[in-house]
Formats: structure tokens, sequence, C-alpha cells
């Protein structure tokens, strides 16, 4: 892989796992600008229109953002973005639309990555 595409690989996991920082810090935020911002994020929001029923879908890696997995990170996903392997069937969800978007430039590799992680996320 050239050097341009690994770097670019590793921009997409530094900015999904930014944005899962940002948005932990703002949940236990106490301030009313943290409520403001838990509140533009409720499931009934324009962005997440179409958000499953709590458990009624299990995706690989238990539910974690494969690309956040790949990084070595646990980063929980509610499924509503998802993608399903033509070949194994397998359901993947997705943090956000932005994760997903990389994750197919090279849906094989990022899966191979998070795999190598996920077992040595299993060993902590």
């Amino acid at each position: 892989m050239p050097r341009s595409q690994r770097l670019t690989g590793l921009a997409a996991v530094l900015a999904v796992l930014s944005l899962a920082a940002l948005e932990a810090r703002a949940a236990t935020d106490g301030g009313a600008a943290g409520a403001r911002r838990a509140a533009d994020r409720s499931p009934e929001g324009i962005w997440k229109a179409a958000v499953p029923p709590t458990g009624s879908m299990h995706g690989e890696f238990d539910g974690n953002d494969p690309i956040g997995v790949a990084a070595g990170e646990r980063i929980a996903a509610d499924c509503s973005i998802n993608w399903v392997d033509p070949d194994s069937g397998k359901l993947y969800c997705f943090s956000s639309a932005t994760s997903l978007v990389f994750f197919l430039d090279a849906p094989h590799g990022w899966l191979e990555r998070a795999r190598r992680q996920w077992r040595r996320l299993g060993a902590e």
C-alpha cells in the first residue's frame, strides 16, 4: 500500500477517535452546553431518523465500530449505520457515516486489522 494511502487511513482513524472522544466529553459535561449537545444527538433527530430498537441488532465486535476496533478502541454503535458483508453475511455497525465511508474504501483490510485488534482487546 502506498504511503499516501496509509496516511489517509490513519487520518480517518484519528478523526473517528477524536469525534468519539469529543462526544464522550460532551456527554459527561454537567453544564447547559453539555445538555444542549446531548439533546442535539437525541435519536429523534434528523440524522438518526431510523434508529433500531435497543438490542434488536447485533453487529460483529459486540456492536463496536470496526474502524475504532482496528485502532484498538471500543466505540459503541447503535447499528443505525451498518454494512452487511456480502461474502459472510455478517453485520457490522458504525458510529458515524464518516466511519462507514472510510471503511468502504477497503473493507476486507479494515476487517483484518479489526479482527487482530479485537483479539488484543479481548485479552485486556
